[in-house]
């Protein structure tokens, strides 16, 4: 179907505006579809003609004014509407189908009790499968919606709802919303609720979760309570919503969805085994970013898709904010530099990086391909810079000018800016052409001389001030700081140690650039990184390295060496569990050369029973050790079979399912147990979580046969879920023996783009970049990949391959720079 295009929102609300919506959902109609029926109530500001958007199984009827509209008329997904000047009513009754790819109203059965769940996700465009509607960010109006459910449903939505006679539950009026916010989840939910500050909080999650949504809730709530509390306090506008509900919910996309009053979160966060503090943090930032959302996106919307930063980039930065300062996380600016600034470096590196702002979007799939780490991450750290520019006193008066201007209504780039220049009585036209409207990230240097350099990338000149620190280390023991805003190419920097054995540029990661090191501070890393007490500046260290090998400026093997004298006397979470992934997933297993892969994994292991043996049993420390073992050990007597089994295992992870499940995905790789030991295992754990690492495993079997089924599995079975798709992609390409998937390299390219005729776009999306064939690093692939991109793709596919084989072409251009010593 067309996607909307800028030109064509532009004209529709030019000529109209929705003055009320009224929708009636009914999901009692079986497991396949339900019925919709919809009241728009229009005002047109003259004659024209215009659509309604909606997707349907089929259309019923459609009225105008109670006059008959030809339902023939629709067209990919559009009906024809004439309108004259006045107020209108437009109804539309359909059967639509539920969604099994996490887009549009999902349905799933939980497998551990044979309950069915329902949740919209409305984002981008998936809100005409579920209702008619003027489907645009700027077309905003109140919502009054009612919905019939089975009579043991629980339903939930962006109003407080009650239930009549019949199964019918009301849901208080909305405020104005944009469409995409429309929220609504049903199913036999459990839930919990209090009050705070005179709003009801609610949290829900399937029933055979009920155990840990009661173990988790007091966490949670009070992350909830003192994110409002803070919000409150800066933002100088109260909640401007209904109820506050929080919804974990199966098979999610995203890690979780602003809806007002009824935000949608993946149930994964009700961790059900061990859990580690940087994953309680991020889920800390999970809640407390969509809070921020009530205010960024969804009391002030955007008025086209372009300007979408100004939900992400603000709710990033202050959900970040508020756990440093409101609550126990306060460690949460070195997990964004290690989890969330390393996303995005990563999508500024990629041919399809963007600028932060005013990124062109003609139709609206268009963004949503540039909804990535520069939207989030990038947006965030320009905001501190903004910040550092104008003044934090400026920059709350300003938000609240730009939050009261355009409440219930919708931003732009311009509007945020004109705030800002009144708050801080500065123009910042120049500043926002160099940091909000060009991509790229700068290289900030410090020679031994006190000269800084910041270089922009050549295909993305700018001129952008930057303020930051720069910190030396002798023996991990800082011996300068000093502060500095560079707003030239070059500049002296005075009070440094210039003798010390590492100097590092951007040490508090105040800025959004990669440090270049000088020889004598690389060669010194082995000995100072283990030995530094400061975890923010460590954890920049481990980013920019990061950034240093996919731009074959730094030797991969320094990584591992870094890790084999760092990580056993790594304090921090973030850092440990990040490093260690990425260690594995992407500089073991892509960048080093095939022969040295097994010796460097080996060296990993030893690291994660270093850890295992001196950490406190139970701890944090200990589990991702633990984790770290499972994931590179060779030891299948000593470790992998008896702590499958249940035997020896590290405290705390006894009966842990999830951890069960990466020991099978480990033995089945390697051949050592097959379907009936699978099988086994799902019996022993009937959830939803188990179904999905009993397909990882079957995946991960080294036979042809099994490789055969998987990939049909993957790319015919029109029944599988996003989840179950991404599941079955994690096993597949792990064998030793590389031939058994080999041919499967050639035929990623032909078989996962048609999937698009069943498969929304972002779970698409995701499935493409899972599945590429990134452990095979050669130019056969990369001309695989580039005979692909020259013919007709779906846009999100496209993407996907694009940034997978970005990350190919460094993984190549490691190799050659770096190649194994003779």
């Amino acid at each position: 179907m067309p996607s909307l295009t800028r030109d064509e929102a532009i004209a529709r609300a030019d000529l109209l505006s929705v003055t009320r919506m009224e929708v009636e959902l009914d999901l009692d109609q079986g497991p396949e579809v339900f019925g919709s029926v919809t009241r728009i109530h229009l005002s047109a500001k003259g004659e024209g003609v215009t659509f309604v958007d909606v997707k349907p199984r089929e259309l019923r009827r459609a009225s105008l004014d109670g006059a008959p509209v030809d339902v023939a008329l629709l067209a990919d997904g559009r009906l024809p509407l004439e309108v004259t000047a006045g107020e209108h009513v437009v109804e539309v009754e359909a059967t639509m189908a539920y969604s099994h790819d996490g887009e549009g109203l999902h349905r799933t059965t939980d497998p551990a009790d044979g309950e069915d769940y329902v949740f919209s996700h409305l984002f981008l465009d998936a809100a005409p499968a579920v209702f008619a509607c003027i489907d645009q960010p700027d077309v905003k109006a109140p919502y009054a919606v009612c919905v019939k459910a089975p009579a043991d449903w629980q339903v939930i939505g962006n109003g407080a709802g009650d239930v009549a006679d019949g199964g019918v539950w009301h849901l208080a009026e909305t405020k104005p919303l944009s469409t995409y916010f429309v929220a609504l989840c049903a199913g036999p939910y459990v839930g919990m609720t209090e009050d705070h500050d005179g709003i009801r909080l609610g949290m829900w999650a399937r029933r055979s979760l009920e155990t840990q949504l009661r173990e988790h809730a007091p966490e949670m709530f009070e992350v909830t309570r003192r994110s409002f509390d803070y919000f409150h306090s800066i933002f100088g506008i109260r909640y401007p919503f209904d109820d506050y509900d929080q919804v974990f919910v199966p098979e999610f996309n995203a890690g979780a969805m602003e809806n007002p009053g009824c935000v949608v979160i993946r149930d994964s966060y009700l961790f059900r085994g061990a859990v580690g503090r940087d994953e309680l943090l991020t889920r800390a930032n999970t809640i407390s970013h969509e809070m921020a959302h009530m205010w960024f996106g969804d009391l002030v919307s955007p008025q086209w898709w372009d300007d979408l930063w100004l939900n992400e980039s603000f709710a990033e930065y202050m959900a970040h904010r508020c756990l440093v300062e409101a609550t126990e996380y306060t460690e949460a600016w070195v997990d964004s530099t290690m989890s969330r600034k390393s996303w995005g470096y990563g999508a500024e590196r990629a041919p399809s990086t963007h600028p932060v702002a005013g990124s062109p979007a003609p139709d609206a799939k268009s963004a949503l391909a540039n909804f990535d780490g520069i939207s989030y991450a990038k947006g965030a750290a320009v905001i501190r810079q903004l910040i550092e520019y104008i003044g934090d006193d400026a920059f709350l008066a300003g938000i609240r000018s730009y939050l009261e201007q355009h409440s219930f209504g919708n931003g732009t780039l311009a509007g945020f800016l004109a705030a800002m220049e009144q708050a801080a009585g500065r123009p910042l036209d120049v500043w926002s052409a160099a940091w909000l409207e060009t991509a790229g990230v700068d290289a900030i240097a410090v020679d031994r001389s006190g000269a800084v350099t910041r270089t922009a990338p050549a295909a993305h000149p700018a001129d952008r001030p930057h303020a930051f620190d720069i910190a030396t280390y002798t023996d991990g023991r800082e011996t300068s700081r000093t502060a500095l805003t560079l707003d030239a190419a070059s500049q002296q920097v005075d009070g440094l140690d210039l003798e010390a054995a590492l100097v590092l540029p951007n040490a508090g990661d105040l800025t959004w650039a990669t440090p270049i090191l000088d020889e004598a501070s690389l060669a010194a890393l082995p000995a100072e990184l283990p030995r530094m007490a400061d975890d923010q500046a460590r954890a920049v260290l481990w980013v920019g390295l990061r950034d240093g090998v996919a731009l074959a400026q730094v030797d991969p093997r320094l990584l591992v060496d870094l890790g084999e004298a760092a990580l056993p006397v790594e304090t921090n979470d973030s850092i440990f569990s990040r490093a260690g992934m990425h260690l594995t997933n992407r500089v073991i297993r892509v960048l080093l050369p095939l022969e040295e892969q097994d010796a460097a994994r080996a060296r990993m292991a030893q690291v994660g029973e270093t850890v295992l043996a001196e950490a406190e049993p139970g701890s944090s420390r200990a589990l991702h050790a633990a984790r770290l073992v499972a994931r590179t050990t060779d030891d299948v007597d000593g470790r992998l079979v008896p702590w499958a089994h249940g035997r020896d295992l590290p405290a705390g992870l006894e009966g842990d399912a999830d951890f069960r499940w990466i020991l099978l995905g480990q033995l089945s790789r390697r051949g050592l147990i097959g379907e009936a030991e699978i099988a086994t295992a799902l019996e022993q754990d009937q959830t939803m979580t188990g179904q999905l690492g009993s397909l990882t495993a079957r995946a991960a079997i080294p036979t042809a046969e099994a490789k055969a089924a998987a990939w049909a599995d993957l790319t015919t079975n029109r029944e599988r879920s996003n989840y179950e798709l991404v599941a079955i992609a994690a096993g597949f390409w792990g064998p030793d023996d590389r031939s058994l998937v080999d041919p499967y390299v050639a035929r990623y390219f032909t078989d996962i783009p048609p999937m698009t005729q069943w498969l929304g776009e972002d779970a698409l999306s995701r499935v493409a970049t899972m599945t590429y064939p990134s452990r095979f690093v050669s130019a056969e692939t990369l001309e695989l990949s580039r005979e692909a991109l020259a013919g007709e793709l779906q846009q999100g596919v496209r993407r996907s391959i694009v940034d997978q084989q970005s990350e190919l072409e460094e993984a190549l251009a490691s190799r050659a720079a770096f190649p194994p010593a003779s």
